[in-house]
């Protein structure tokens, strides 16, 4: 495809699982912190590179450190807590992660072992779910909730969600009250885009919700295509925010997954081979560089996460492991959208 090879996969693979740390934590890069969403993404590249048992260490981690009341800390380093908010998105995915994990080892009972964490984790989620469908973004470190729901943040618990049921059914658990709320989510972010707090310069609000599922077919293309310009920096890849030609690898190789989760396949790869450019000697991948000059940003920072993103992407363009194709819109359940109560506009209509 003329993005990574065999060998460079492989490459970047051992880089992240020399991040890891003993407890199983996989902070950003050397000496970096953590976070637990990225902490996942990072899980999952490694289980389609093959690196299971670091994988595995990498959930431990997080069913060891996971709060009473299913949440976890927004950041770590070295298991101490460096930022104590706690960010709803953050906790969804897990759901994310250890289905990926089931679809690509078919590890029922690993996954078993960690239902536990899982289902606590997405309680505490929902206790966050509005009326009208959508999902508070977090609470501060005093505990007081964020008014907000954030549009990126929720198009990624929609996916969580589905992700959770999918889990559930291999394990012959019914959650109908997890379908409920997906389908309610599903609703507000295909048909009240009004109700997220504005983000349009962020790539991540212009292409998460093809992304997530949350809107395919027609829907999903016309998203794209109004957004191309504002985001894509031809050539270079995507930018992180419209008003700055800085563009960072894990938002290019995100937008190309959800490019071809839409079936643009081709444009998909085209767009995730500009993110050579961020690909270190040792397989790891700059976070962002800026255009013209070509200056790395921040600093000479290469972040796992972004290395992830990218394995993440081509994974899915080659087919490579057992769980390619997870971000496909109709590779997970669509629960049936839940309108509120009132709504006007009913549900939208997905092929």
């Amino acid at each position: 495809m003329g993005v990574a090879s065999a060998e460079e996969l492989a490459q970047t693979g051992r880089y992240l699982a020399s991040l890891q740390r003993p407890s199983g934590e996989i902070p950003w890069y050397p000496g970096g912190h953590s976070d637990p969403w990225n902490h996942v993404e990072v899980a999952m590249a490694l289980t389609a590179l093959g690196h299971e048992d670091a994988a595995r260490a990498a959930y431990d981690w997080l069913v060891a450190s996971q709060l009473g009341d299913g949440s976890w800390f927004n950041y770590y380093r070295e298991g101490a807590v460096e930022d104590a908010r706690l960010d709803t998105n953050v906790c969804a995915y897990l759901a994310t992660g250890l289905c990926h994990y089931l679809r690509a080892t078919g590890d029922v009972d690993y996954v078993a072992a960690s239902w536990p964490t899982l289902e606590r984790a997405v309680a505490f989620v929902l206790a966050h779910q509005d009326a009208d469908g959508t999902v508070r973004w977090s609470r501060d470190a005093a505990g007081h909730l964020e008014p907000d729901a954030l549009l990126t943040g929720s198009s990624s618990i929609y996916l969580s969600l589905r992700c959770g049921l999918e889990v559930a059914e291999r394990l012959g658990v019914e959650r109908g009250d997890w379908a409920a709320a997906a389908g309610r989510l599903g609703h507000a972010i295909a048909r009240h885009p009004g109700s997220f707090a504005p983000k349009n310069e962020f790539a991540m609000d212009w292409y998460y919700p093809v992304l997530t599922g949350a809107l395919t077919g027609p829907a999903a293309q016309d998203r794209l295509d109004q957004g191309w310009e504002r985001h894509v920096l031809d050539g270079r890849g995507v930018r992180c925010v419209s008003t700055s030609d800085w563009v960072t690898a894990a938002e290019t190789a995100e937008c190309a997954l959800a490019l071809d989760a839409s079936g643009r396949s081709a444009t998909a790869t085209a767009l995730l081979a500009s993110t050579r450019a961020h690909r270190r000697a040792d397989g790891a991948y700059l976070t962002g560089l800026v255009h013209p000059s070509g200056d790395t940003f921040p600093g000479d920072e290469a972040t796992s996460y972004t290395a992830a993103a990218v394995v993440l992407a081509v994974d899915a363009l080659a087919g490579g492991s057992g769980a390619a194709d997870l971000f496909h819109p109709h590779a997970l359940v669509r629960p049936e959208e839940v309108a509120e109560d009132g709504c006007p506009l009913g549900a939208a209509q997905h092929p």
